[in-house]
């Protein structure tokens, strides 16, 4: 029986078996990735550039995209990689930092989204506090908050994983490097050193849960009392960007991490890891920008002065 000190690398789930389909698993991977960049990248480009959007919302917002980028850049161009030259290989090294990093940008989107809803409940529970509440400095120690204990909480997690003896093989369930696939070539029997970072780790995500849902029943409550239909219809497009990028994270993430084994199989597996760890930050640009009008018009500024200067 091997263990962690005699592994050297792993082997990841293969996209697919035969060489068309690998083939078209890049296109399909480069086409998602590219779409990601160029959505983010024209969020922050934009946020940074215009003026008239250093807000709290966007300030946020901002850091949102970051975690985007952060997050796809984790994982696809490794998959891309395997799925181009045929291969499977991932080194111990490499798992270990992939494992990190995507942790680490899972929960700084999580943290900053929940800071988020709390921007949205200020801005329409309490307007005039607005700028008392969110100001500069608030703002950037909310969002140094989010990044310090995503960085904490995935280098506690992934000194944990990686800690544990393994002695089932080196090849992983999955297509990029997390923490269940890692724990399934575990050969320890400690069952608090692994129970007691997942029971903490739901204890503070379903902290952040119920913060937001309060905020919005909070926030609904307060739009319902709004005398005029124009303005319940502007507060309602306030909030609905980012109740859908929630949405999007919350239901993929929890269907892949708690659906019934006995809907599993390799193929639903591999789809619904795709879902939650590629599609959103592809989608949560378009989200944003469909529904914001002076960030769809910052935009259009951006690009159209780009394309004069040419």
């Amino acid at each position: 029986m091997s263990n962690s000190s005699s592994i050297r690398h792993f082997l990841l789930l293969a996209l697919a078996d035969t060489r068309q389909l690998q083939l078209l698993h890049f296109c399909l991977l480069l086409g998602i990735s590219l779409a990601a960049l160029l959505g983010n990248g024209l969020i922050i480009s934009t946020v940074s550039c215009g003026h008239h959007l250093h807000t709290p919302m966007f300030f946020f917002l901002l850091n949102l995209a970051l975690t985007d980028l952060g997050s796809i850049c984790t994982t696809v161009p490794k998959a891309m990689h395997n799925s181009l030259w045929d291969t499977r290989n991932i080194s111990y090294t490499g798992c270990a930092a992939q494992l990190f990093f995507f942790m680490f940008f899972f929960s700084a989107e999580y943290f900053l989204l929940t800071i988020m809803s709390y921007d949205r409940y200020v801005s329409i529970c309490k307007p005039l506090h607005y700028g008392t509440l969110l100001g500069s400095r608030a703002c950037a120690h909310m969002a140094a908050a989010a990044w310090a204990s995503a960085f904490l909480y995935s280098l506690l997690h992934t000194a944990n994983t990686f800690s544990r003896p393994l002695c089932q093989g080196n090849a992983l369930g999955q297509f990029f490097c997390e923490i269940p696939q890692i724990l399934k070539l575990s050969c320890s029997n400690s069952y608090i050193r692994e129970f007691g970072p997942l029971i903490s780790s739901a204890f503070l995500f379903f902290a952040c849960f119920v913060f937001i849902v309060f905020s919005y029943v909070q926030i609904f409550r307060a739009v319902l009392r709004i005398p005029s239909e124009q303005g319940r219809h502007k507060a309602f497009s306030i909030c609905l960007p980012h109740l859908t990028v929630v949405s999007l994270f919350l239901s993929t993430g929890t269907f892949a991490y708690f659906k019934s084994p006995s809907i599993s199989s390799p193929s639903l597996d591999l789809a619904v890891s795709v879902l939650y760890s590629v599609v959103p930050p592809a989608m949560n640009p378009l989200i944003y920008s469909l529904r914001n009008q002076e960030l769809k018009a910052a935009v259009r500024r951006q690009m159209t002065g780009c394309i004069q200067q040419h």
